[in-house]
C-alpha cells in the first residue's frame, strides 16, 4: 500500500466533537469540515440488518432505557471478556432499532452535542453509502467510508457472520479508493477479503491484551497485540494486511518507521480536543470538557509521519496541519 502525501483525516464516528456520533449529522459535518473519510462501527441486529453504533450496547447511545415496550429485553452479556449490562443488537429487530434515536454518549463533556438529542434515528451500514456518495458528489471530491467490524467473534457465536453481512452490503459499491475496513480482529478482515470486497484492510491494534479472536482461539497463548508489532510481526501481517492502526499513546517516529519497512501504513486513533483527553500539561480551563491545547498534541502526533488520523473534531486536525505548512515556508 503506498504512503499518502499527507495524513489521511478520519472524522472518527463523523465529527462526533460536535454532533452525536454515527448519525447523518456527524457523519455529513465531517465531511463539511473537510475530512477525507468517515469511521462507522458497524454492528448487526437479530435479523441481520448491519447499523451503526459504537458498540452492539446500545443504552449509552440511544433512548432505549425510555422504550417501555423493550424493557424486557435489558440484559447482561459477556462481550469479549467484559461483562455487560444493557440492551444489545444482536437481541433487537431492525424495526426495533428504527424506533429508538441517537444520545451523545459524554454529555458531561460534550454539552453543545448533547443538545441534539434525540433529533437523529440509527443509521445502517446502507444508509452511509448513500451519505458517502451524495456527499463526493457535492464537494466534488472522493470521500472515503472507514468500516470498523465490530466483536465479529461474538456476532459469530449468536449466529450473525459479520463477514458475510459485511461483504454483502458493501458488494457492488466498494472500490479500492472509496472502502477502508478495519478490525481489531485480523481474522474478519481475512474473510470480508477473501469473499472479494475491493479495499485497503487495516488491522486495529490496541496497548494490551490480545485479539478477541485469537483468544477464543487459543486462549492464555493467543499472540498479543505487542507480538503483532515486532518486527517479526510486522513482516507476517505485511503478507495479509494493508496497513495498522494504534492508539495514539503507542505512537512514536520509531513505531512508524517499523511499520513503513515493513510495507504497511501506520494509522492512529484517536485525536480529541478536550482536556479530558489530553496529558495534564495541556490542559487550558478549569474543566475536562474545556478544549486544552490541541495544537501541541496534534502536531506531536502528526509528526511521527502517520499515514491516517482518526478525529472528533476533523477541522482541527486540518487546522494543525496547515499550520504546519505555513511554518515550513516560513523557515529560512
Amino acid at each position: 500500500m503506498s504512503i499518502p502525501a499527507r495524513p489521511l483525516v478520519i472524522g472518527h464516528r463523523g465529527a462526533c466533537g460536535y454532533r452525536p456520533e454515527h448519525t447523518r449529522a456527524a457523519y455529513e459535518l465531517a465531511f463539511a469540515l473537510g475530512a477525507d473519510a468517515v469511521e462507522p462501527d458497524i454492528v448487526a441486529t437479530r435479523d441481520g440488518v448491519l447499523v451503526l453504533r459504537h458498540e452492539n450496547e446500545i443504552s449509552g447511545t440511544t433512548d432505549i432505557a425510555d422504550h417501555a415496550e423493550l424493557a424486557h429485553l435489558r440484559t447482561t452479556k459477556v462481550v469479549d471478556g467484559h461483562e455487560l449490562t444493557g440492551w444489545f443488537t444482536e437481541d433487537l429487530t431492525w424495526e426495533q432499532v428504527s424506533t429508538l434515536r441517537a444520545r451523545e454518549r459524554l454529555p458531561e463533556t460534550r454539552t453543545g452535542s448533547a443538545t441534539f438529542d434525540g433529533r437523529f434515528p440509527i443509521l445502517r451500514l446502507s444508509d452511509l453509502r448513500d451519505i458517502v456518495d451524495e456527499q463526493s458528489e457535492r464537494l466534488g471530491r472522493e470521500l472515503v467510508m472507514v468500516a470498523e467490524i465490530k466483536h465479529a467473534t461474538h456476532f459469530e457465536s449468536v449466529g450473525l457472520p459479520l463477514d458475510e453481512l459485511v461483504a454483502a452490503d458493501l458488494a457492488g459499491w466498494a472500490t479500492p479508493q472509496n472502502l477502508v475496513v478495519e478490525s481489531f480482529e485480523q481474522g474478519v478482515l481475512g474473510r470480508v477479503r477473501a469473499r472479494g470486497i475491493p479495499g485497503r484492510y487495516i488491522f486495529l491494534l490496541e496497548d494490551a491484551g490480545a485479539p478477541a479472536d485469537l483468544v477464543a482461539r487459543d486462549g492464555a497463548a493467543a499472540r498479543s497485540y505487542a507480538d503483532h508489532l515486532t518486527p517479526e510481526g510486522l513482516a507476517r501481517l505485511a503478507s495479509e494486511v494493508d496497513g495498522v492502526s494504534v492508539d495514539r499513546t503507542m505512537l512514536d517516529p520509531g513505531l512508524v518507521a517499523r511499520v513503513h519497512a515493513a510495507g504497511l501504513v501506520a494509522f492512529t486513533w484517536t485525536l480529541r480536543a478536550e482536556n479530558r483527553f489530553l496529558p495534564r500539561e495541556l490542559w487550558r480551563g478549569g474543566e475536562p470538557r474545556d478544549f486544552g491545547d490541541w495544537l501541541t498534541e496534534f502536531r506531536g502526533i502528526l509528526a511521527t509521519g502517520v499515514d491516517g488520523v482518526f478525529a472528533d473534531q476533523p477541522d482541527l486536525v486540518l487546522s494543525a496541519l496547515e499550520s504546519d505548512a505555513r511554518r515550513r515556508l516560513d523557515q529560512p
